[in-house]
């Protein structure tokens, strides 16, 4: 990097520098893995945080965003907490440290900490494409994560909970899971904090789902609210094989989660269900790249955001359909509740068609509460606060009662309640 380059450092940028420089001597891995860290870092160095001039991330600035990087603290503690629904598989990730335990028949899983210092993981680090800041910043300063593999027939009745708790500092972790054929499972990604201070958290889980396999994955994102959290999750999607994720923002300070899929066999099916819950002064973007690259595949996303305050949301989604991909039926819509006059919600649907026997739609809305609904609740004597909260629980349940599983959609009420009480 150039004098001239340096003295455009931002503060997260040094930070960022120096952190990799006295880091890169502890962090888990072989000669290859080293070089693959590298090679990473050095990209990100010399592309620097992405601006509004990047058109992946025009809405969410990173580099005027991005204040600051927190420092290691090696005192910090934590602990496992109650799974998000009682019966639960859980595999901990503590301050980046995954910790694994008894599992169910048919499900495997090793630490990826592992698999970098063997030098056998060294292949899954690598960047998507030249805007792929969270891969490269992952793959710089990963050291732990877990492995998942599910069986070929295999059958999970209970929820596999990779619980993600930290305190202060950063946090970074990937998990690579391989979903065997006609296989069926749900998987909860977790993401707390239990300290008072602000953390960095980056991870990245990269799915490839097996032909007739049936999975649902939730992310469940409860940070601090000084925390910063990039998340992404990658996935192929076989042969009729179904996967339905649902997103769950209700936490951090900036927050970016990227979905990027792409539909690899026929017949398979996608659904996106995510719920954003924005107060203070957040910064939260979902963006979406979804691949049709192969006839008679189907998708559906629906986004419910509420935002407070004077906090900022963002959605970005985008449907490609292949030349190939005839027969595509997808699906997307982004419906805002904007309950402040200062907070604001920025919408970017897109659909790129190549093919020509297509169904494909967008839309999006951007609205405050029907006013008549909140009289009709007022004038049978429900207080206008509660009246606001019912609305609004009623607008984001809809997408979370999708899920199959009783217990855990009234567990996932229970936090979007939760929520609205300390804001609404």
């Amino acid at each position: 990097m150039t004098l001239q380059a340096a003295n455009r450092l931002t503060v997260a940028e040094t930070q960022l520098i120096d952190a990799y420089t006295s880091q890169i001597g502890g962090l888990p891995g072989d000669g290859d893995v080293l070089v693959a860290r590298d090679r990473l870092f050095d990209e990100l160095k010399r592309a620097g945080l992405p601006t509004r001039r990047i058109e992946a991330w025009h809405y969410t600035d990173l580099k005027a965003l991005m204040r600051g990087v927190p420092a290691i603290d090696p005192s910090a503690i934590v602990k496992a907490v109650e799974p998000t629904v009682a019966g639960a598989t859980v595999m901990p990730i503590l301050q980046g440290q995954a910790k694994l335990g008894s599992l169910p028949d048919g499900v495997q899983a090793t630490s990826y900490g592992d698999g970098l210092a063997s030098g056998a993981a060294v292949g899954t680090l690598s960047a998507r494409d030249g805007d792929d800041t969270i891969g490269r910043l992952n793959g710089s300063f990963v050291r732990d994560g877990i492995e998942l593999r599910i069986e070929a027939g295999a059958r999970i009745e209970a929820p596999i909970e990779l619980q993600n708790v930290h305190a202060t500092g950063p946090v970074h972790v990937r998990f690579p899971c391989r979903f065997g054929k006609e296989s069926r499972a749900m998987v909860i990604e977790r993401y707390l904090s239990n300290g008072a201070g602000a953390a960095l958290v980056s991870s990245v889980a990269d799915l490839k789902i097996d032909d007739g396999a049936d999975v649902t994955w939730i992310i469940l994102q409860t940070e601090g609210p000084d925390d910063t959290h990039l998340g992404q999750i990658k996935v192929e999607l076989g042969a009729n094989a179904q996967f339905r994720l649902f997103v769950v923002n209700a936490g951090g300070k900036l927050v970016r989660q990227e979905v990027h899929l792409r539909t690899a066999g026929e017949g398979s099916d996608f659904k996106l269900r995510a719920v954003n819950l924005l107060g203070g002064e957040t910064h939260t973007d979902l963006t979406m790249t979804l691949g049709h690259d192969v006839p008679n595949t189907t998708s559906t996303e629906i986004v419910r955001s509420v935002v407070f305050d004077r906090a900022k949301g963002v959605f970005q989604g985008m449907i490609r359909v292949a030349p190939d991909a005839q027969k595509t039926d997808a699906r997307m819509a982004c419906n805002t509740l904007l309950m402040s006059d200062d907070g604001e919600f920025s919408v970017k649907p897109e659909l790129e068609i190549f093919a020509d026997d297509v169904q494909c739609a967008h839309g999006a809305t951007v609205t405050d509460i029907d006013h008549n609904h909140l009289y009709y609740l007022m004038a049978r004597g429900i207080p206008e606060k509660k009246a606001r909260g019912l609305l609004i629980n009623a607008f984001v349940a809809e997408v979370v009662e999708e899920l199959e599983d009783e217990a855990l959609v009234e567990a996932l009420e229970g936090i979007i309640t939760d929520w609205l009480d300390n804001h609404g």
